[in-house]
């Protein structure tokens, strides 16, 4: 009988980030196990204590403060750390985030719902953070438009956190309204909804706001309930697992990284609104999403609306800044994606449910928005 690998995962289940890495592992060892798990909820510390007195093969860990040390051990090392001044610790392997591709998904949907005014709340002592803000205010620039930006150090006593609450208010009243938000997490999203009671101010009427997570719990408790780009930790995590088995065997791993990449954003109230006061264009979009599951033409729009084609095309190209023909495949192609990720659906039955007779046009429509072929998609994006 062959021996078991003894692993330890030092990884939170408080938030949905280390609940997603946990979940692709037991996925990955399910099918090729057994392995032999402790998990260590005290950090890094108690985990290299625990390491060293179990004997274990390999690690998977979060937490920052014995990282070196860990690695030096030489057991099969997996460093999925968050509180660092850097991405990556070099000469181990790393579950790093895709933030520039996260700041930017969250800057598209405040986009695409029509807003021109931006900001970005988040901490200015954490890497990642900084990170996604760049990234955010980098898409809103390439719009044409600018962000705001509040950022603290992250403040954890109760008064502190009341306080810290009370200036994000105080931020909120001094910017031109209606503005999106983009928090650097959903916690920091919570905590921008709540701001926004205390200045009085609606959402997502005055403040829209998208956080980055998709914790289940923490969306639903923030009210109204937090849109989030939802992150493949799942599949960052069966990916860990694999090569986690990989170097127990004796291979070698030199820098590699496993990237967690932005899946898609899961609108809830928090920014289900649309920034135009304009009826003609607020009409035309729903009607739009509202039928992003037919092949529907401009025209159509155009005659559902009852105005010029020419003027709701001048409309359009004021208020959102793209044309009728692009919302109408950026809605289809928002309609593909949730197809692809949330359901075992060909692409051909897909596209059949969505009117085409052939994978063509549907291939066409989603490589020019996504950058990739709907199978590609898949492959990267949906759960292991």
């Amino acid at each position: 009988m062959s021996r078991i690998p003894k692993v330890i995962l030092e990884i939170e289940t408080s938030r949905q980030y280390g609940r997603g890495l946990l979940l692709g592992i037991a996925k990955y060892v399910r099918v090729h196990g057994p392995w032999s798990f402790c998990r260590e909820q005290g950090g890094s510390e108690r985990a290299l204590a625990t390491l060293r007195k179990w004997g274990a093969d390999g690690i998977i860990v979060r937490s920052s403060e014995k990282v070196e040390e860990i690695v030096k051990t030489g057991a099969a090392v997996i460093l999925a750390v968050h509180r660092r001044s850097t991405e990556r610790v070099l000469e181990a392997a790393n579950i790093v985030c895709d933030n520039v591709s996260i700041g930017r998904l969250a800057a598209e949907h405040l986009l695409g719902r029509g807003f021109k005014r931006f900001g970005y709340c988040g901490f200015s002592d954490i890497w990642w953070s900084c990170r996604r803000c760049e990234s955010f205010a980098s898409r809103i620039e390439e719009a044409g438009l600018e962000s705001d930006r509040y950022e603290q150090k992250m403040l954890r006593s109760p008064l502190s956190r009341l306080d810290e609450q009370k200036a994000i208010a105080e931020w909120l009243r001094s910017l031109s309204r209606p503005v999106g938000i983009m928090a650097c997490n959903d916690d920091r999203g919570q905590e921008v909804a709540e701001a926004c009671k205390i200045a009085e101010l609606r959402v997502p009427e005055d403040v829209a706001i998208i956080g980055v997570d998709n914790d289940l719990l923490v969306c639903e408790l923030t009210e109204p309930p937090l849109s989030s780009v939802a992150l493949d930790t799942e599949a960052a995590g069966y990916k860990a697992a694999e090569l986690l088995d990989k170097l127990m065997l004796g291979g070698q791993v030199r820098d590699e990284r496993i990237v967690v990449r932005p899946r898609r954003v899961v609108m809830r109230q928090s920014t289900d609104v649309l920034a135009v006061g304009d009826k003609d264009v607020l009409a035309a979009v729903r009607y739009i999403r509202e039928n992003s599951d037919k092949i529907i033409q401009v025209s159509d729009v155009v005659e559902h609306v009852g105005i010029s084609r020419s003027r709701l095309y001048q409309k359009f190209q004021k208020l959102l800044g793209h044309s009728m023909l692009s919302e109408i495949r950026r809605a289809r192609v928002d309609r593909i994606t949730k197809r692809l990720i949330e359901t075992d659906e060909s692409v051909k039955e897909i596209a059949h449910e969505l009117g085409y007779s052939t994978t063509d046009h549907i291939s066409r429509y989603f490589r020019r928005e996504k950058g990739m072929s709907p199978v590609a998609y898949r492959k990267s994006y949906s759960r292991p």
